[in-house]
């Protein structure tokens, strides 16, 4: 048997070398163009005000107070609030929260059957101490917006406690400095002081990016609708109309004072019916 040229030999060596190197390669080509393609499309298909406005809405509930002794629209017990959340279980519901949420309005991603979101405003200590922890009892989790005026004050939230409340899985959200109507921030000064120190004071409390808003009464504009759509993905109101230009700025939710767990249930239907 003739042997080959070491010229010969070489060459080949090489050829199969380099077809080796290109296979090896192509696979990380081809998850970077399909990355690229996704990341397009989903650019693509964002939806419009208008669209966003004729999807179903999705039950929102806002708590203030749980405590015992009160009686006002803010305030339920501690009792009032665990039926509700039996009710809520008992009935199928499944907890989500904001991200799940935008994802759903913004690109139509699927949600859990008989979807409703839970949120807490005003940094109270009984969010930690009560809520929390009865929200959990049922795999549940909620999003809680903080004044952040409030830090480590007697009956309110401590730094501390935000952060855990961050790392077992709830969203912290932002409520303002001092609870200042948006629509009052009529300058730059304004807009630093209730909205930009307080949103990185607290991303570095809680170590992640604070994404969502609620507004301190519930109370908006189209002019803060749009200058918040800077700062966060999300922001919500109280029970007033959405804005057909911002409503991913605008997003309803209704408080929730003492009632019955079926009066609970009957007004989330009546409430947010879809369009």
């Amino acid at each position: 048997m003739r042997r080959l040229p070491a010229i010969l030999l070489s060459c080949l060596f090489f050829t199969l070398f380099s077809c080796k190197q290109e296979k090896k390669n192509q696979p990380a080509t081809r998850i970077s163009e399909s990355t690229k393609t996704q990341a397009a499309e989903q650019k693509k298909h964002k939806n419009s005000a208008q669209q966003i406005l004729s999807k179903p809405e999705i039950p929102i509930l806002c708590y203030h107070r749980i405590a015992e002794g009160r009686n006002d629209a803010y305030s339920v017990s501690p009792k009032t609030f665990a039926s509700h959340l039996q009710a809520l279980a008992d009935s199928g519901y499944t907890s989500i929260l904001p991200d799940a949420l935008r994802d759903y309005l913004l690109y139509n991603k699927p949600l859990p059957e008989k979807p409703f979101m839970i949120t807490f405003d005003d940094s109270r200590a009984e969010h930690i101490e009560i809520a929390a922890p009865e929200l959990e009892k049922h795999n549940f989790r909620g999003a809680f917006f903080i004044m952040t005026v409030t830090y480590n004050k007697k009956g309110y939230m401590t730094t501390g406690q935000i952060a855990e409340l961050a790392k077992r899985g709830h969203t912290i959200g932002l409520h303002s400095w001092d609870h200042v109507m948006a629509t009052k921030y009529t300058d730059s000064a304004a807009w630093a002081k209730q909205v930009i120190e307080p949103k990185k004071k607290l991303e570095e409390i809680v170590g992640q990016p604070v994404r969502y808003w609620a507004y301190p009464n519930g109370v908006y504009n189209r002019d803060a609708a749009k200058e918040l759509a800077n700062y966060f993905d999300m922001s919500f109101i109280l029970m007033s109309k959405r804005d057909s230009v911002y409503p991913l700025q605008t997003v309803r939710r209704m408080i929730v004072p003492t009632m019955s767990p079926e009066k609970l249930l009957k007004s989330m239907r009546e409430n947010f019916k879809s369009p």
